[in-house]
């Protein structure tokens, strides 16, 4: 009789614990954009909040890569290897000449690794685009739909709905694939409020899918040995949003050189201070600029080098294996002595974003000018996959 109440017990934990699970776990869809101005950005957050209205689905909105637009610098960039550990994706995207971005377009073209091991398959994905003049948005809809038949997903169009309740005396950017915006149709507000509305709509019904299929997939993240690789990814991209660091549009050369040079696994990169186009703070130490502004600018200098290495793995900065040495170079007189305390902040940086993989070699040493009049530049050494 003990025997049989005490499995009768242990049956009752097993199903309490289940449903205490099951009411933990919250369905969770990524809004994966690329957006320009904007536009593509404004669609997404009324298909989230489409997305969420039931109460029972979160919503993420990232990016496919850093934006300097202001309204998109505090977004995520999403990785490619955390794509499988949601319950649906919805992909966003402005229309290139009846396609795609050429942003979105080489975020997907690494997620070979995850067709070759099925790990999208079973997922539900809708898309939306915003649009020019409109024309050509079928076939980038379209095409956005090849790409995602290939892995597998659940492709969930938006059919004909809503149009019963839009304003047809302007154009509108509804199509049966996937809503988009008339974006260059400035006439009137874009998205329009009758976008906007299909784009909720197109969230909601989104949603439902979504909530239906979930935990009836098994997760298939692109971790070829372990969970823990996959939740260094995540903590890497996690560290820079946790610590308010956007990290800037890569610098263009301003000569007959390259941003970055690879040379088997290493990755050699060279900044100065360079922000917005500008110089930020130039000139010498003790002359034009004092040390907490030389501070500042070693961060932003650090910040361009972060730039062109995530550049440099595609990226997906969970590739870098470590920081192997970094070498800065201050505009100082020559009686000036404390640039070990000016290079912490780069190093700071190093170990904030990769932890013990930022640990690095250094060497500091001062200058009697530097290009461009820049108080500080940064050489910097990564080993990458």
């Amino acid at each position: 009789m003990r025997k049989l109440y005490a499995s009768f017990i242990g049956v009752v934990l097993a199903v309490l614990t289940n449903v205490v699970m099951a009411q933990a776990h919250k369905t969770q869809v990524l809004v994966l954009i690329h957006s320009d101005k904007g536009g593509t950005y404004e669609l997404a957050k009324e298909l989230a909040k489409g997305i969420e209205r039931s109460g029972k689905i979160q919503a993420v909105v990232k990016l496919v890569k850093p934006s300097s637009e202001p309204k998109l610098r505090s977004l995520a960039v999403a990785t490619v290897e955390e794509l499988p550990n949601y319950d649906g994706i919805a992909f966003g995207s402005p229309v290139y000449f009846g396609n795609i971005s050429t942003a979105m377009s080489e975020f997907l073209s690494k997620t070979v690794d995850l067709w070759s091991q099925h790990a999208l398959e079973g997922i539900p994905a809708t898309v939306f685009m915003s649009a020019g003049t409109g024309a050509g948005k079928e076939l980038a809809l379209q095409s956005f739909w090849n790409s995602l038949a290939v892995h597998g997903m659940i492709l969930v169009p938006t059919g004909i709905m809503g149009n019963d309740k839009i304003d047809k005396s302007i154009p509108q950017g509804n199509t049966v694939l996937g809503t988009t915006s008339l974006a260059s149709l400035t006439a009137n507000e874009r998205p329009s409020r009758g976008e906007r509305y299909l784009a909720e709509l197109q969230g909601m019904n989104f949603a439902k899918v979504a909530l239906g299929l979930a935990g009836t997939r098994e997760n298939k993240a692109l971790d070829k040995n372990s969970s823990p690789a996959n939740q260094d990814v995540v903590s890497i991209h996690n560290r820079l949003r946790e610590n308010n660091i956007v990290l800037p549009k890569v610098p263009q050369p301003a000569g007959n050189y390259q941003p970055y040079v690879r040379s088997g696994n290493l990755v050699f990169i060279n900044q100065v201070a360079l922000k917005d186009g500008k110089i930020f703070k130039p000139g010498k130490l003790g002359v034009e600029v004092n040390e907490q502004e030389v501070k500042d600018a070693t961060a932003i200098t650090m910040l361009n080098v972060l730039s062109v290495l995530n550049e440099a793995v595609g990226g997906n900065l969970n590739r870098v294996r470590r920081c192997v040495q970094l070498t800065g170079i201050f505009n100082t007189k020559d009686d000036y002595s404390k640039h070990a305390d000016l290079m912490n902040v780069a190093s700071n940086l190093a170990v904030t974003i990769f932890g013990e993989k930022g640990k690095h070699a250094r060497a500091t040493f001062g200058a009697s000018s530097l290009p461009v009049n820049s108080s500080v530049e940064i050489q910097a050494v990564f080993e990458i996959e």
